[in-house]
């Protein structure tokens, strides 16, 4: 599974936690301890978002849904 999961970082560039999650059915929690070997050996870089990214205007949330955003982002660095 850590292959897996090197090969599709590697394709997409990077990922979602949300994304990664769908892809191999597998629980974030899960995931979160197998992305930590890669960030480990400097080939996964964690990026976290959170609150209001000020990216679209809207206060609270993303796209103006007025939800808190939380966004884990794993981009592959190799």
């Amino acid at each position: 599974m850590l292959m897996e999961l090197k090969t599709y970082l590697e394709r997409q560039g990077s990922a979602s936690i949300f994304d990664l999650s769908n892809r191999f059915r597998v629980s974030p929690d899960a995931l979160r301890g197998m992305l930590e070997h890669w960030i480990r050996k400097g080939k996964v870089v964690r990026k976290d978002f959170s609150g209001d990214c000020g990216g679209c205007g809207h206060s609270g949330g993303c796209g103006g849904c007025a939800s808190a955003v939380s966004f884990e982002i794993y981009d592959w660095v190799g």
